[in-house]
């Protein structure tokens, strides 16, 4: 019979029924008699206290001998009133195991602050500190509610493959997969690598997204989403950056760039109101961190918002939509443009927009979360649904305070020809993905979509500035240890 969680116990009221509790240790301190033990078992950002009389005799100091930080111990005893702030009950203890000692002088997490850079280099061990405590918690409670917002809405998850024969994006930047000997494989008479000998027959990689097989799967059952894991082998070290992550993905059969803004404005509220709702006790901690991190911050580079206020932020606001075009123009003849303050100076139509752009535009400007739309077709993707002055595509951005771009979608170019001229013109390999362009050819129709980067959402949500902070264990260039 499993122990009830320390989550649980905080919530029942004192009584004389024994109860029994299995845990790690945080702190262990003693005052006279009285050893007081701070229990944490990761159900809960907030600690329970243990306390044990040795005047009674029922436990002497050898029983404690091990019970030190990081040690994992099951107490028995039973729920009494706390006299303290931080807890209505306490554990009045009446016999202590040491399930697993931790020697004290290697434990690594002392209780003090310890920096990100170093708890990276303890991965195996940061899951038990309040900050990653509390953001895997939410990483768990968001991936809830992801699963939870689209079932409601009757879309169907579908599993897209990880090796795959195509490259969504035509980025290039891809992790090969491959059963051939590295130091002798097969080559062809010109002396490239004869890829049909390999497993698949042909040249294969892990997927940068699931998107192009979730159109096939959205154009028979008419709403779907894939929540899966993508590759980039980008050698990019800045904090936004993985090798490794996870996407979110909806695709709609029948819906237009507007009716995919409606869903994604839906989508981001749901999402943040649900962490709001059920994330109260790790939020309020998350939001007092961020608030000291900002302090250490010169005051041009602090942020407009706290977390808990970022987030209501997106909550209260209509989301602020309008063309890439408009947005130029806005920025060119903005302050900060003027004066020559932005780092990547707004002078001609055209350019990629960078994040000092869009969070100018959502946090200056509009004050609000703010959606582009309509994009130039040469910085967008070639799967996007040209307009029809030939020079923009229905692409569009999702912009949240604090961070810039968070969604980026499009209306999918539904048209085959134009699809397959767009292909030639981007230099996308054709045959890799003759099955893409051939859904266009049975029965097409229009339809959208878009993709959420969960752990860009998730730096978002809980206020972690490095995308190697809401991953378990990151994979970025030259680390790849646990």
């Amino acid at each position: 019979m499993m122990t009830p969680t320390i989550a649980r116990l905080l919530q029942m009221p004192p009584s004389a029924d024994p109860v029994e509790v299995q845990a790690w240790v945080r702190t262990k301190r003693s005052s006279k008699n009285v050893v007081f033990i701070a229990l944490n078992d990761g159900s809960t950002m907030r600690n329970l206290q243990a306390v044990v009389n040795l005047d009674d005799g029922t436990i002497t100091e050898a029983d404690l001998a091990e019970v030190t930080t990081g040690a994992a111990v099951r107490l028995k005893g039973n729920l009494i009133p706390s006299p303290g702030s931080e807890q209505a009950v306490e554990l009045k203890t009446c016999a202590v195991h040491v399930l697993g000692p931790a020697d004290p002088e290697a434990y690594p997490l002392q209780p003090k602050k310890h920096s990100f850079e170093f708890l990276r280099e303890k991965a195996h061990l940061r899951f038990r500190t309040n900050v990653f405590g509390a953001v895997f918690r939410m990483r768990h409670a968001m991936t809830y509610a992801i699963h939870t917002f689209f079932h409601e809405r009757g879309f169907y998850n579908i599993h897209t493959p990880i090796v795959t024969a195509s490259d969504c994006e035509g980025a290039g930047a891809m992790f090969r997969v491959s059963t051939l000997d590295p130091k002798a494989p097969p080559l062809l008479p010109d002396g490239s690598i004869d890829w049909s000998q390999d497993f698949f027959g042909r040249s294969t990689n892990l997927t940068v997204s699931g998107q192009l097989e979730a159109e096939l799967a959205a154009m028979a059952l008419g709403k779907v989403y894939t929540f899966g894991p993508t590759f980039r082998a980008e050698n990019s070290n800045t904090s936004r950056h993985a090798a490794e992550f996870w996407m979110i993905e909806p695709e709609v059969a029948f819906a237009d760039l507007n009716d995919n803004a409606d869903l994604a404005e839906e989508f981001l509220k749901f999402l943040v109101k649900w962490a709001l709702d059920h994330c109260k006790d790790d939020l309020e901690f998350l939001n007092k961190r961020f608030e000291e991190e900002e302090k250490t911050k010169k005051q041009e580079e602090r942020s407009e918002f706290n977390l808990l206020d970022k987030l209501r932020f997106v909550l209260d606001n209509k989301f602020e939509r309008l063309t890439y075009t408009e947005a130029i123009e806005i920025l060119k003849n903005s302050p900060p443009n003027k004066k020559k303050k932005f780092q990547y100076p707004v002078d001609r139509w055209g350019i990629d927009l960078q994040s000092e752009h869009e969070r100018y535009l959502v946090e200056k400007h509009f004050k609000k979360p703010t959606i582009l739309t309509d994009y130039p077709k040469e910085i967008k993707a070639f799967y996007m649904r040209l307009n029809e002055d030939g020079k923009t595509v229905r692409a569009m951005d999702v912009l949240a305070p604090g961070i810039g771009e968070i969604i980026g979608g499009s209306q999918r170019e539904e048209r085959y020809e134009v699809l397959k001229r767009k292909c030639e013109e981007m230099k996308v390999p054709t045959e890799s993905i003759w099955w893409y362009l051939e859904i266009r050819r049975f029965g097409t129709a229009v339809h959208s979509g878009f993709g959420l980067g969960f752990e860009r959402f998730l730096m978002f949500v809980t206020g972690i500035g490095n995308i190697r902070d809401v991953q378990p264990f990151p994979r970025t260039p030259k680390s790849a240890e646990f």
